[in-house]
């Protein structure tokens, strides 16, 4: 699913990219790899609950650029409503948690 946002143009990678997307909006859902430094996970988790962006912690740098095409990655966003349905979904489907920044039903913690 993530190759599929990647080749729609619906998903941004990298650290740049991505803290750029998340701070104009334009970021629905934040994947952030298991194997990212702590540094990386607490900007992102800070930018994430700010801009209340839903955050899954998920696969490691490997799997993230192998799921888009490239090379290692420890962010992707992705910027659209459909995928980011589909990609949560089979999120959950795979590891039945909560994502970070929500509360079940869907609703964003204050």
């Amino acid at each position: 699913m993530l190759g599929l946002a990647s080749k729609a143009g619906k998903l941004v990678s990298g650290e740049e990219v991505v803290r750029n997307a998340i701070r104009q909006s334009k970021v629905k859902l934040l994947i952030i790899s298991e194997d990212a430094s702590e540094n990386t996970k607490k900007r992102f988790l800070n930018a994430a609950e700010y801009y209340k962006v839903p955050v899954y912690i998920w696969g490691d740098k490997e799997q993230l650029g192998s799921g888009i095409g490239k090379s290692n990655r420890s962010v992707v966003g992705i910027n659209d409503d459909n995928f980011t349905k589909s990609i949560k979904s089979l999120l959950i489907a795979e590891n039945p948690i909560t994502p970070i920044g929500e509360k079940s039903g869907g609703e964003l913690n204050e």
